[in-house]
C-alpha cells in the first residue's frame, strides 16, 4: 500500500474557488461563521460549520448539524458548483502570507500507514473532538478538512513540487485574510507515478496540524473495513485528505501565554522567585524573543527580557528541552502554581500571528497580571518529538497561513 496516492478530487468549477473557499472549521466559533459567511450561500462554511444554518440555539454536536452539512454538500454538488474530477491525480497547493511563500502537495495518505506510526503524532486528541469529525465523515462520506503533514524537506522533491508552478495556476485566490491560495491540478501520468514513487521513499511524514482528523479517518476506515466482505484496502476509505509541505517551508509562529494573576505575590517577590532561574532585565522595547531559552515578559506596562540559566535546560529529551516546557517547568509551575495549563482557568493562550500588542492588550486592560512571549518551536523540535515517540504539551505550535477548507475534497465512495 503507498503512502500517498492521487485521487478525484471534489474541487469548486471553474470562477467558483473564492464563493467556496472558507476557513479551517477549528479556527472559528459557531457566531463567527455565521456572520463569515453572510450573504455567502457557496461558502463551504456551510458544510464545515453547519450549524450556521439551523436556530442558533442548536448543539454543534445535534445529529441536525451533521445532516445539515450532507444536505448543503449534496446541493452544492448538484447544483454544479462542486464538481469531481473524472481522473485521480494530484494537485500542487502553493500558500503566500506576504512574502512567505511554500509549496506542497494535496494527495489522500494511507490510514494504514498511519495506523503503523509511519505518519507521526506529537499531540494527543481529545474523545469528543475525534466523535464529532467520525460523525462529519460519515454523514458527508468525505474528508473535507486537510490534514497539514510535513516531509523533511528533499531539494529533489521540492524542486519537482516547485516545477509544476511555472504553468499558470487553476485556482488563484486571495482569501478575507490577505493568504494567496493557488492551485494546479497535475494531470500528467509520468508525473503522478515519479511523485507517489519519491514520497513512497520517505521514512516518515509528520503531522503538523490535524490530529482529530486523522484520528477520526482511521477510525472510519476501520469501522467500514470491519461491515465491507470484499474489502481490498483499496477503498477511498482507506486513506485521508492530506497536503504535504516540506518541513523548511513550514511558519510556525510563537504561541504565547498570559495568566490571570501573579498567585499571591507581589511584583517586587515574583521578580525575585524568577531570578533564581533566570537572568532578567527590563526593556524599552517589546521583547521577540531571539532564541530559544530566552522569553519575553510584559507586566505593568513594563516589558522584560528573561534568560533561563544553562543549567535549567534539560539534555537528551526533546519535550522538556522546549521553550514551552522550558518556561511551564521553570515559572509557571514553580512561581504561579500552574501545574496544568491544559486544565487551570488562570492561564489564556494567544498566537503570535496577533503579534505582541495582542499580549499588551490583554495586560493593560486588566484581564490579565502578566504574559509571555515565547521564541517559536522550530519543524525540527515537533519532528525530533515525533521520532521518539512523545507528545507535545498544549499549545506548542500555531501554523500559518491556515489552509482553506473546500478546494479539494476526497469522497469515500467514486
Amino acid at each position: 500500500m503507498s503512502l500517498i496516492r492521487p485521487f478525484k478530487g471534489l474541487r469548486p468549477v471553474e470562477g467558483r474557488a473564492a464563493d467556496v473557499c472558507a476557513p479551517p472549521y477549528d479556527v472559528l466559533n459557531s457566531t463567527e461563521a455565521r456572520a463569515r459567511a453572510a450573504g455567502k450561500p457557496w461558502s463551504f462554511l456551510h458544510i464545515s460549520k453547519p450549524e450556521i444554518d439551523l436556530p442558533e440555539a442548536t448543539d454543534p454536536y445535534d445529529p441536525a448539524v451533521y445532516a445539515k452539512a450532507a444536505e448543503n454538500l449534496g446541493k452544492m454538488r448538484n447544483d454544479g458548483i462542486l464538481v469531481q474530477d473524472a481522473e485521480p491525480g494530484y494537485y500542487i497547493y502553493q500558500l503566500q502570507m506576504g512574502d512567505h511563500v511554500q509549496t506542497g502537495l494535496v494527495a489522500v495518505a494511507s490510514v494504514t500507514e498511519y495506523d503503523a506510526n509511519r505518519i507521526r503524532k506529537h499531540e494527543f486528541t481529545r474523545p469528543q473532538k475525534e466523535d464529532d469529525r467520525v460523525r462529519q465523515i460519515d454523514a458527508l462520506d468525505a474528508h473535507t478538512g486537510p490534514v497539514l503533514l510535513a516531509y523533511k524537506s528533499d531539494p529533489e522533491v521540492d524542486a519537482l513540487l516547485a516545477s509544476v508552478t511555472a504553468a499558470t495556476p487553476d485556482v488563484d485566490i486571495t482569501a478575507d485574510d490577505g493568504v494567496v491560495h493557488r492551485l494546479w491540478v497535475v494531470r500528467d501520468r509520468a508525473l503522478i507515478d515519479e511523485i507517489t514513487r519519491r514520497f513512497d521513499a520517505m521514512p516518515n511524514l509528520y503531522i503538523a496540524d490535524g490530529h482529530h482528523r486523522s484520528a477520526s479517518a482511521s477510525r472510519v476506515a476501520k469501522t467500514r473495513q470491519a461491515a465491507n466482505p470484499d474489502h481490498s484496502g483499496e477503498e477511498p476509505y482507506n486513506y485521508f485528505l492530506a497536503v504535504i509541505f516540506p518541513h523548511e517551508q513550514m511558519k510556525i509562529f510563537d504561541y504565547n501565554r498570559v495568566v490571570t494573576d501573579l498567585n499571591g505575590l507581589s511584583e517586587e517577590q515574583f521578580l525575585e522567585a524568577i531570578g533564581e532561574r533566570f537572568d532578567w532585565e527590563i526593556s524599552n522595547e517589546p521583547v521577540r524573543p531571539e532564541r530559544p531559552s530566552e522569553f519575553g515578559m510584559y507586566m505593568n506596562g513594563t516589558w522584560y527580557r528573561l534568560r533561563l540559566h544553562d543549567d535549567r535546560i534539560p539534555a537528551d529529551d526533546p519535550v522538556r528541552q522546549l521553550d514551552v516546557s522550558l518556561l511551564a517547568d521553570n515559572l509557571l509551575e514553580p512561581v504561579l502554581g500552574i501545574s496544568d495549563p491544559r486544565r487551570d482557568p488562570r492561564i489564556d493562550f494567544v498566537g503570535g500571528v496577533r503579534g505582541l500588542e495582542g499580549l499588551e492588550q490583554r495586560v493593560d486592560s486588566g484581564e490579565m497580571a502578566v504574559a509571555f512571549a515565547l521564541f517559536p518551536t522550530p519543524m525540527s523540535a515537533l519532528m525530533a518529538v515525533a521520532d521518539a515517540g512523545e507528545v507535545m504539551p498544549p499549545k506548542s505550535t500555531w501554523f500559518e497561513p491556515k489552509l482553506a477548507d473546500g478546494l479539494v475534497s476526497h469522497l469515500l465512495k467514486d
